[in-house]
C-alpha cells in the first residue's frame, strides 16, 4: 500500500498568505513580519517540546503574531484579528488540490501531519476544498508534543497501519523532510523558495520544485 503524507503549512497551504490579503493595509513592513510570525511559531513549539510543554499550535500562532507585531511597529496591531481569521482560512497553493487529486486517482492513500491543532486543521482543509481529496488528517494534539519528534512521525504508520517504508512523506520544511527520513519514510523536499540546502546526512529521495513535480 502505497501512503503519501504531507505536511500542512508551507507545503499545502500558503503561510504567507495571511498578510497577503492585507499587504496594502500592513504597509512596507508586512513581508518582515510575516517572516517573523513563521519563525517565532515553529520557535515556540520547538522550544516547548524541548521542555516538556505543550501549548496548542493555535496559541502559538497568536502569540506568535503579537511578537511580530511588537517587533515591526509600522504594521497596525488592528490588524491582529484579521490576520487571524485569515491564519485559520489559509489559502491552498494552486497545486495541492491538483496533486492530491492525481495520487487519489492512482489508488494511492492520503494524509495530512501536521502541528496544526484539529480546529486549525479543519478549517483550512475545509477552506481549501480538499477534505474529500485525504483519508485523514493527522495533528500532533492527540499527543501533546511538535515535530520533529520522532513520536509525531509514527502517528501515520499506526493510523494507516503501515511500514515506515511504505509512506512517502512530504514538506516543504527541510527540517521536516530530515525528521521524516530518520524514522524511514522516503521523503521529498519541496523547495518553493530555492532554499539551500541542510542536513547533507538526511538526504531527501528528491528536491522538487512544486506539488506538482510529484505527480
Amino acid at each position: 500500500m502505497a501512503v503519501f503524507v504531507f505536511d500542512a503549512y508551507g507545503t499545502l497551504f500558503d503561510v504567507h498568505a495571511a498578510i497577503a490579503r492585507f499587504r496594502s493595509e500592513a504597509g512596507p513592513g508586512a513581508d518582515r513580519m510575516s517572516e517573523i510570525w513563521r519563525a517565532k511559531q515553529l520557535e515556540y513549539s520547538w522550544t516547548l517540546t524541548l521542555l516538556g510543554r505543550y501549548a496548542d499550535f493555535w496559541t502559538l500562532t497568536e502569540r506568535a503574531l503579537d511578537y511580530a507585531l511588537a517587533r515591526v511597529p509600522s504594521v497596525d496591531k488592528a490588524l491582529r484579528p484579521k490576520l487571524l481569521d485569515a491564519y485559520f482560512k489559509l489559502d491552498a497553493f494552486p497545486d495541492a488540490r491538483a496533486a492530491l487529486r492525481a495520487l487519489k486517482d492512482k489508488g494511492h492513500k492520503t494524509g495530512v501531519l501536521s502541528n496544526g491543532s484539529p480546529a486549525m486543521l479543519n478549517g483550512a482543509v475545509d477552506a481549501a476544498g480538499i477534505r474529500g481529496d485525504l483519508d485523514h488528517v493527522l495533528s500532533v494534539d492527540v499527543l501533546k508534543m511538535f515535530k520533529p519528534r520522532p513520536e509525531v512521525y509514527m502517528l501515520v504508520t499506526d493510523h494507516f497501519k503501515c511500514k515506515a517504508n511504505d509512506v512517502t512523506f512530504v514538506s516543504s520544511n527541510r527540517w521536516d523532510v530530515a525528521a521524516g527520513i530518520a524514522v524511514g519514510f522516503t521523503s521529498f523536499w519541496i523547495n518553493r523558495s530555492k532554499m539551500p540546502n541542510e542536513y547533507a546526512d538526511l538526504a531527501p529521495k528528491k528536491t522538487l520544485n512544486n506539488l506538482t513535480d510529484l505527480i
